[in-house]
């Protein structure tokens, strides 16, 4: 059954008669999507240090919003997360997560780097990917400078940025095991109801991909958007779970929604991490729709959620 709330939001999204994403183009997709964030989103919880700052990249500067939470000493070394924001690879940015970036932060008592990766359709698959890999690799460089524990970094991320968070934690392993040197560790995943599998083929995809926030049509639109090709979906760094193995990799927190397209695949991800031996907490709310986590406002089970993955993320951090 769909929580009260997150009913009462979708039927108000409904009355509303949005245009769908790929009516508008990606430009008018990402104003329509900041546009709406107001009505869903919380107050900007304080927090001690907000930074807008830039990571190289092999495109480019990479833009990144660095957070540190309320009560802590400027000069602490603090744990990180790199966090990478959702928006199916072509909406979504530093200020429409800004407000859960700033929650993770006080709820872990950690410091959050957010990430504003390079999106399709202006910059396709794997520019995403290089630029997640840049950010971390430059946080973990410039650990000193930025006040953070080099030896206690997790990566995170909600939706597109949940996929971007695994398949990081994919090529550092890789990368690790091929010896090359400056790899960055990820002592931790956070994946947020992460897109795991671009073939879309699981039941939560057929009984949810109608009449709910994250549609089948709109999931398509992504994906034409931000891949070259069909062959792309094959590919584990888009694909995360049809990667050979998942062994080796950091341990996780998967969280997913009931009544998401994307359910089973977070589902699906959780129990291969399971199986190959990572260590995995998975959650699900079950009454909650795609996006919920940033919906604090509209949905007050978000703020829970938020909350649950501070005590994670504490608890991977020797912190709790």
């Amino acid at each position: 059954m769909l929580d009260p709330e997150a009913k009462a939001l979708l039927d108000a999204v409904k009355a509303a008669n949005r245009p769908e994403y790929a009516d508008l183009g990606a430009a008018g997709a990402r104003k329509l999507y900041k546009d709406t964030r107001g009505a869903v989103t919380p107050p900007p919880p304080e927090v001690s240090e907000v930074d807008n700052i830039a990571a190289p990249g092999p495109h480019g500067p990479i833009p990144l919003r660095y957070y540190r939470p309320a009560g802590v000493d400027k000069k602490e070394p603090l744990p990180a997360v790199v966090f990478y924001h959702g928006g199916g690879w072509v909406i979504g940015d530093l200020d429409t997560h800004d407000v859960a970036c700033r929650t993770l932060a006080n709820e872990a008592r950690c410091a959050v780097v957010s990430v504003d990766y390079r999106m399709g359709p202006e910059n396709k698959f794997p520019c995403a990917v290089d630029d997640a890999y840049a950010a971390l690799l430059w946080v973990a460089e410039e650990a000193k400078r930025l006040r953070i524990d080099p030896a206690r970094i997790a990566v995170g991320g909600d939706s597109a940025g949940g996929n971007l968070a695994a398949v990081v934690c994919i090529a550092v392993r890789e990368k690790t095991r091929a010896g090359e040197s400056g790899v960055p560790k990820i002592v931790y995943q956070l994946l947020i109801y992460p897109a795991t599998d671009m073939h879309m083929t699981t039941d939560s995809h057929k009984r949810f991909g109608e009449g709910h926030l994250l549609t089948r049509s709109a999931m398509d639109w992504f994906q034409l958007q931000y891949l070259n090709n069909e062959a792309d979906r094959d590919d584990w760094r888009a694909s995360p779970l049809r990667a050979k193995s998942l062994a080796g990799l950091p341990p996780a927190y998967v969280v997913v929604a009931g009544h998401d397209p994307l359910r089973d695949e977070g589902e699906a991800y959780a129990m291969a991490l399971k199986k190959a031996g990572v260590p995995v907490a998975f959650r699900e709310f079950p009454g909650q729709i795609h996006g919920f986590v940033v919906m604090g406002k509209a949905i007050p089970q978000a703020n829970q959620a938020l909350a649950e993955m501070g005590v994670a993320l504490k608890l991977a951090f020797g912190q709790a």
